[in-house]
């Protein structure tokens, strides 16, 4: 694609300032979709169930026949409203605390937008599923309160005349339609789509898998994010609102989501070399002249070496010689860095391998052998 004027770079090494008003130009798009979707999802949400469904109440004995329908109705242990505070404000609260490190306003938004897109990604997915599918909550029965006797049994429709409709029903019909969408689990999608990607944004800040053994609280971080979604999924077979398989379906939805929007937010998911790093978003249909954030950054990632790292191409942990010049950069055999594809990202050193040398794949990006037995400058890691 052919521009009438060059774009602006900046200094090697450097960052170019944030400014909101190119973020949003940059953005816009993703912005305006993203409401389009949300007020679909809630035009959704709101309309009543599609789908005519069937269910038997009683046998010919008076026995009920699906009990496992027939709970009582119970106040939520989490309501719906909670799940969604907590599956975005707690991710914010640790997007916004790494930033006393990552210092980008670019990364917060970013990083924010990404965590955005997976829950309203996933909440119309499961409305939609809800509106056209649905099923029957535990509560049902309760909730349908079927005007006819057990010994009235069978006079319905279908095989044996034992199926009925929800013209039997004399509950409520707001709450009638409700206990018609038990499938998927709302809580559960919201829930793994915002609690997920927090765990992948705090394994790649904190580097919990990666090329050394880091301390063990950054494990228990990672998973307890993942512990906070299981239990807030499980809590829905306690209070008697959803099937244990409404519960799994949502997970699935929820898990989809964060690990798409997390890869389309950062370079990588597990790679720990590269899934701290923004993927670049240069042009949009609101800002047409190329951004560059930083001089050596292009449209696309490509894995290149940079000259130098900014504080936005660095995790926040500090352990494995990140930030002071021993960051691994050579992964498993096979990967891009070992056939030769823009190896040596992070600035291989002697104490290493033998960096520049030829035969080994490794491409050094400037940093001297000095840096081979360097030490954090303040002494300390985290």
């Amino acid at each position: 694609m052919a521009f009438h004027h060059e774009p602006k770079r900046t200094q090697p090494g450097t960052a170019a300032p944030f400014r909101f008003g190119t973020w949003i130009r940059l953005h816009g798009v993703d912005l305006i979709t993203m409401a389009l979707m949300g007020a679909l999802g809630l035009g959704i949400y709101k309309a009543p169930p599609a789908p005519s469904r069937s269910f038997p109440v009683y046998f010919q004995d008076g026995e009920v026949v699906y009990p496992e329908f027939a709970y009582p109705i119970r106040k939520e242990i989490v309501p719906i409203f909670a799940a969604a505070l907590i599956a975005f404000f707690v991710p914010f609260f640790f997007f916004a605390l790494f930033q006393a490190r990552r210092r980008s306003l670019d990364d917060l938004c970013t990083t924010t937008l990404g965590l955005l897109k997976s829950l309203i990604t996933a909440a119309v997915f499961q409305v939609w599923l809800k509106w056209l599918i649905g099923g029957l909550r535990p509560h049902f029965y309760a909730a349908c309160q079927p005007n006819i006797q057990p010994g009235a049994a069978p006079s319905g429709s279908g095989f044996a005349a034992i199926m009925y409709d929800r013209t039997i029903c004399t509950g409520d019909e707001k709450t009638i339609n409700d206990s018609l969408e038990s499938f998927p689990s709302g809580h559960s999608t919201a829930a793994w789509a915002g609690l997920l990607y927090l765990a992948l944004y705090i394994n790649a800040q904190l580097k919990v898998m990666s090329a050394h053994n880091p301390a063990y609280w950054k494990m228990i971080l990672m998973f307890a994010p993942l512990l906070g979604a299981t239990l807030i999924s499980g809590a829905l077979t306690i209070d008697e609102f959803h099937n244990w398989y409404d519960v799994v379906a949502g997970a699935i939805i929820g898990t989809c989501t964060a690990l798409v929007a997390f890869r389309q937010t950062f370079a990588a998911l597990f790679d720990f070399r590269f899934n701290h790093i923004l993927l670049p978003r240069t042009t949009s249909l609101l800002h047409r002249q190329p951004f560059f954030a930083t001089a050596d950054s292009g449209p696309f990632f490509d894995y290149a070496p940079r000259p130098e790292y900014t504080s936005t191409q660095m995790p926040f942990t500090r352990e494995g010689g990140w930030g002071w010049g021993q960051e691994a950069c050579v992964g498993a055999p096979g990967d891009a860095t070992v056939l030769g594809v823009g190896a040596g990202r992070s600035g291989m050193s002697a104490r290493h391998g033998a960096a520049n040398e030829p035969g080994n794949g490794i491409v050094g990006n400037g940093v001297g052998a000095n840096h081979g037995a360097g030490v954090p400058p303040n002494g300390s890691v985290v």
